[in-house]
């Protein structure tokens, strides 16, 4: 069964224990799952030979689905070993050059994912302050202001400040909502309509970053 192609995504130092605790919680969650999956795999192959008849063919499954699903992190070196540098410059460079580009990669990644979530967020925000029903203005919940003050303060925390322009996006969004309440935007008719004009042309310039949003450049590992 294939795997996942492994990639690296950047934390803070200080963030890797509790990076470490996620994902023994997470690895502890797909054991159990698996095992779980694994007792009624009888039952379910069953089902599948009830269904498909003729069609049914044993070999396509496995016996067990103990050892098929697993998943694995470490914290590799960002920097190439400083012995390389005397024995061999050249693959020393080459690894340097290797690094850079996924350090990069992890880099313009994050970058994209902000960039998407943003945009989703701004868009919710634009359709339910604009649109209405029957008439009168969509329902608008507090949690579409607060959703974004949850991402204003996971970019700060995260963000390595690499783009300005998104960074420029970030701030222009936190000004158009800082001070708002969401029971002034279900009361306030003018309001709504500025704001909605402030996000306007934020919209369109995410729109377009995220259509020359970089795409994953699969590194395998050397065999």
């Amino acid at each position: 069964m294939p795997y996942p192609e492994p990639g690296i995504r950047l934390i803070r130092q200080t963030d890797v224990d509790e990076l470490n605790v996620r994902m023994g919680a997470f690895k502890h969650e797909l054991d159990d799952a698996v095992d779980t999956l694994d007792d009624r795999f009888d039952e379910l192959k069953q089902t599948a030979r009830e269904r498909l008849g003729d069609l049914y063919n044993a070999n396509d499954y496995p016996l067990s689905l103990s050892g098929l699903f697993d998943m694995t992190w470490d914290f590799p070196s960002v920097e190439p070993p400083q012995y390389l540098q005397q024995l061999n410059p050249a693959l020393y460079e080459r690894e340097c050059d290797r690094v850079r580009s996924r350090f990069d990669e992890a880099v313009q990644l994050a970058e994209a994912a902000f960039t998407e979530e943003l945009a989703k967020l701004v868009e919710h925000l634009s359709e339910r302050i604009t649109g209405e029903v029957d008439g009168r203005p969509k329902v608008f919940r507090d949690g579409i202001v607060e959703n974004l003050h949850s991402f204003f303060e996971r970019f700060r925390t995260l963000n390595i400040r690499s783009n300005h322009q998104l960074d420029e996006l970030v701030d222009q969004v936190q000004q158009v909502v800082r001070g708002v309440e969401p029971q002034q935007l279900r009361d306030r008719q003018s309001l709504r309509d500025q704001i909605a004009t402030q996000l306007s042309s934020v919209q369109s310039s995410l729109d377009q970053m995220l259509v020359d949003r970089p795409r994953r450049n699969i590194l395998r590992r050397a065999r």
